[in-house]
């Protein structure tokens, strides 16, 4: 034991580590994916009359980190067949008042940061890289691809501490104040109070901050969990290959496509079905997976179409028609650790069946 239960000596080197294996200098521990967003927000200045362009078919979070700085979510489309960011659409978005843009790797799959990048020009990038711990576009890891990385080790997740997230940079000064951000503001830190020779030590506060430090029971599971993601992220490989083998002869169910580029991490396996060819709309066709044991989810939501922001902004639900329709007919298998391959057998022969 070494004595420490927040942000300490563990949860440091589960930064140290965690940076290293996703290519940056700098790793932060938070208390989640959605606080590392809304700390990289924070770390960038963004603020009140200001626009972040972010993709309209993600979860809420991606949004919901925007508003809780004051700014604006500008929703673009995403892409049909990889679920990420369209590039042209963020094009058209930019304005004077974009301040950032958040392109999601959705599932797993790194969004077509090069092209994001050229339409970008010197705005900055954060990547939602909730999804994608492991992934890789072009051999460079996520987060190692934007400004800022934001991950996720939800239970969901292909590691997990619980709760908890990270942010990565090579860019020193930010890594500076995203320190200082999530430690309530404080100019200096709690191991330089603690373990310093002056007690009477306090810290100033020049900016207001948060309290997102990362617990030191968490960082020690992370570091576990990271030990194991190498096999972790091969096993999901392959099962992932076994259903796009499996499912490739069904004509209305189209599968993860992959660009040659990258390397997808499989949060998620997650399917489009074409209703106009399918026996069952998407919706009975989960109820009827369900019923025989079978738990499937859509892959996420159309963010303007949800309530607090369809009110908002009085958005139009065909505003963003690719989203919309990923919305409506995605559907997200059973992939995680514990599956059997008797449970990957039942979960194709069940399927099929139905077509």
């Amino acid at each position: 034991m070494n004595g420490w239960l927040t942000q300490g000596p563990k949860v440091a080197e589960f930064e140290q580590v965690f940076g290293e294996r996703h290519g940056t200098k700098h790793a932060l521990a938070t208390t989640s994916c959605t606080t590392a967003l809304h700390l990289a927000l924070a770390t960038l200045g963004i603020g009140e009359n200001d626009e972040v362009i972010v993709p309209a078919f993600t979860w809420i979070a991606t949004a919901n980190a925007v508003a809780y700085c004051g700014a604006t979510p500008v929703f673009v489309d995403v892409l049909p067949h990889t679920y990420n960011i369209a590039p042209r659409a963020i094009a058209r978005a930019i304005s004077p008042r974009t301040r950032a843009i958040i392109a999601v790797h959705l599932f797993g799959l790194c969004a077509d940061m090069d092209e994001i990048r050229c339409v970008a020009g010197n705005i900055p990038i954060i990547e939602d890289a909730a999804c994608a711990v492991g992934a890789e576009y072009r051999g460079r890891p996520a987060g190692s691809l934007g400004e800022l990385g934001c991950f996720s080790f939800h239970p969901r997740k292909t590691i997990t501490t619980g709760e908890g997230g990270m942010v990565t940079t090579d860019d020193d000064v930010l890594a500076e104040a995203a320190d200082a951000l999530r430690n309530h503001g404080a100019s200096i830190s709690e191991e330089q109070r603690h373990a310093g020779p002056r007690p009477y030590l306090m810290p100033d506060f020049d900016v207001i901050g948060f309290n997102y430090r990362m617990t030191d029971l968490q960082g020690a599971l992370g570091l576990v969990q990271l030990a194991k993601l190498d096999d972790l992220l091969l096993e999901r490989h392959d099962r992932a290959l076994f259903y796009q083998d499996e499912f490739s002869g069904i004509p209305w169910l189209t599968t993860p496509m992959v660009p040659s580029d990258r390397k997808h991490a499989w949060q998620a396996y997650v399917c489009h079905v074409d209703e106009e060819r399918s026996p069952l709309p998407r919706n009975l066709l989960m109820e009827k997976l369900q019923a025989r044991g079978i738990s499937t989810r859509p892959g996420t939501h159309a963010v303007h179409m949800t309530g607090v922001y369809r009110q908002a902004y009085d958005f139009n639900a065909n505003q963003f028609p690719v989203a919309k329709d990923c919305d409506q007919s995605t559907l997200a298998l059973p992939l995680f650790g514990g599956m059997s391959d008797d449970d990957y057998d039942f979960v194709v022969k069940e399927l099929k069946s139905i077509g």
